[in-house]
């Protein structure tokens, strides 16, 4: 695939200013809200007052277990970094363990370097807004966010407080489980008679726009206090980032809502500050699945319930007003809805109204890579990795007098035989 070039018309500051003004749009509807959304609850048991320092021989693993994924504000390469770690080792422990005993994050870790990405390249390069920002952050910054994650979630794991119902950032858990706990919960529907309805919700920047007030407040709730709270909102607080575009690199700008992308804590830390969104779906009888920001409805009902796209409706309102207590914006636009007709149902279509938005349903839907169909037989998703890897096969053909065997296989691997193996599991 020839990528097109990009325009030299476009500079750096071009795409600050976009990405953000994307961001502003969004938060200037929220400007009346409150910081707390919802009400305080009860203090747990539990609690996690401080991060433990860790030992040489756990830096030295947390350093060379890391993905080498070098990027401009690394001093030296990170694999560079991995290699001579061993002499390297008491001052990485050090810098490591005193941010963790003092909860307070070094300045030069809080900063990003922004790559505009095209979306598709079947879109025009010359228009800023067919780009999304890919965030790059240092090797170092993300060792001692590795180094918060293991025990911020072995916490979490041991008190039951994660959402039972959340596939992603959890041992043993993916896209692959996430779909199958859909998939099986729709054809038990369908064996009983049910139909059922899918409701997949779209947030817009929904990473950048996480209110870090409701944030805190959320993890101590959850018992998080003392050294353990102060590290993380030292780690929210006061970053910024720069835009990288050709040879230009623009002004930095600072970061006052969001959980950082590109990050190893951002997933988790957003996956607990939508937490309580749970709560709100069950209590109209609709039950949901999550991976990280992608959150899946379900809601079965006989087919001579003609009440139920009313009680879908009701429930997406709810959402809706949730959201925006907690800074967040339903994309009801690219919010897609698939209905699959129990048996003997008397209509084999639905629409749902929310917010003066009409949501309709579809033949089929992409859902975390897989697209589903009404039918739950995958045709539409078979048809299309097939497409695909055929795409890739001829092309590998055409420089396939140029490469090694080594190299081959390595691209077979990556671009046909990772695509065939994606959730395979969901055809069994």
């Amino acid at each position: 695939i020839l990528l097109p070039l990009p325009p030299s018309s476009l500079s750096a500051d071009d795409f600050v200013n976009h990405f953000e003004k994307k961001v502003d749009d969004i938060r200037s509807s929220f400007a009346k809200s409150n910081d707390t959304a919802g009400p305080a609850h009860t203090a747990l048991p539990c609690a996690l007052t401080s991060f433990s320092p860790l030992s040489p021989d756990e830096i030295s693993r947390l350093v060379t277990a890391g993905r080498p994924t070098t990027c401009p504000l690394d001093p030296i390469p990170s694999s560079l970094l991995q290699t001579i770690s061993g002499d390297l080792l008491p001052y990485l422990t050090s810098l490591i363990n005193s941010s963790l005993t003092a909860g307070y994050v070094p300045s030069v870790f809080k900063r990003a370097r922004v790559a505009p990405l095209l979306k598709k390249p079947t879109l025009d390069p010359s228009h800023v807004n067919n780009y999304r920002p890919v965030s790059l952050l240092s090797f170092l910054s993300k060792t001692l966010e590795r180094a918060v994650l293991g025990q911020l979630s072995c916490y979490l794991s041991q008190n039951d407080l994660l959402d039972p119902n959340q596939s992603g950032f959890k041992t043993g858990h993916s896209t692959e489980t996430a779909l199958l706990c859909v998939t099986e919960a729709l054809r038990t529907a369908e064996a009983n008679s049910l139909s059922s309805a899918l409701i997949l919700l779209d947030l817009s920047a929904a990473f950048d726009t996480v209110n870090h007030q409701i944030l805190l407040s959320t993890l101590s709730e959850l018992g998080i206090s003392g050294a353990a709270h102060a590290w993380i909102a030292s780690y929210l607080t006061g970053r910024s980032y720069q835009v990288a575009w050709r040879e230009s690199v623009s002004a930095p700008r600072a970061l006052t809502t969001g959980v950082p992308q590109g990050s190893v804590l951002g997933p988790l830390l957003f996956s607990l500050y939508t937490k309580s969104l749970g709560s709100v779906i069950s209590s109209h009888g609709l039950s949901y699945h999550c991976y990280a920001d992608d959150t899946q409805l379900i809601f079965s009902f006989p087919p001579s319930d003609n009440q139920a796209a009313n009680r879908i409706s009701a429930c997406l309102a709810d959402i809706s007003v949730w959201m925006t207590d907690h800074h967040l914006k339903l994309n009801l636009g690219k919010t897609e809805l698939l209905f699959l007709p129990g048996k003997d149902c008397p209509f084999h279509d639905l629409a749902i109204t929310v917010d003066n938005s009409l949501v309709s349903s579809s033949q089929s839907a992409k859902n975390l890579g897989v697209i589903l169909d009404n039918t739950l037989s995958f045709s539409t998703n078979i048809k299309a990795v097939t497409r695909s890897c055929r795409f890739m096969l001829y092309n590998i053909r055409r420089v396939r007098p140029c490469l090694t065997q080594e190299a081959t296989q390595v691209l077979i691997q990556a671009l046909v035989i990772s695509r065939l193996d994606y959730c395979n599991s969901l055809l069994a």
